[in-house]
């Protein structure tokens, strides 16, 4: 993931470039990734930090339009059982599907968790 500052600065450039005031002076930027996965790295930094960094944490968040892909086309194509298994596992725990040990606040995975 990258820096929000990154995404601020893409921002001010394309309003500056394209002489435009609105979000990235007027044009629509694709992005694309997989917000559950790794947070943007700050050296030396707190999770705080680190959280803070995020895109989600940035003012231009608010006019992002989320869409979600709902087919594994990989998967679909190769028609590999054991493949879609490991996919839906995989989703299950980024959803928050996975139940949580309470004492530990860990998960556990079963034996047959990315058995391909």
């Amino acid at each position: 993931m990258a820096h929000k500052k990154s995404l601020e600065a893409l921002n001010f450039t394309l309003k500056d470039l394209r002489r435009n005031n609105n979000i990235f002076g007027g044009l629509m930027i694709l992005l694309a990734g997989d917000f559950r996965q790794t947070l943007p790295v700050v050296p030396r930094g707190t999770p705080a930090d680190e959280l803070n960094a995020c895109l989600k944490a940035s003012p231009l968040w608010n006019n992002v339009k989320k869409l979600s892909l709902t087919t594994n086309m990989r998967v679909q194509l190769q028609n590999y059982q054991s493949a879609a298994q490991f996919s839906k596992q995989l989703l299950d725990v980024g959803n928050g599907k996975v139940p949580v040990d309470a004492t530990s606040g860990l998960i556990t995975l079963t034996n047959d968790f990315a058995d391909l």
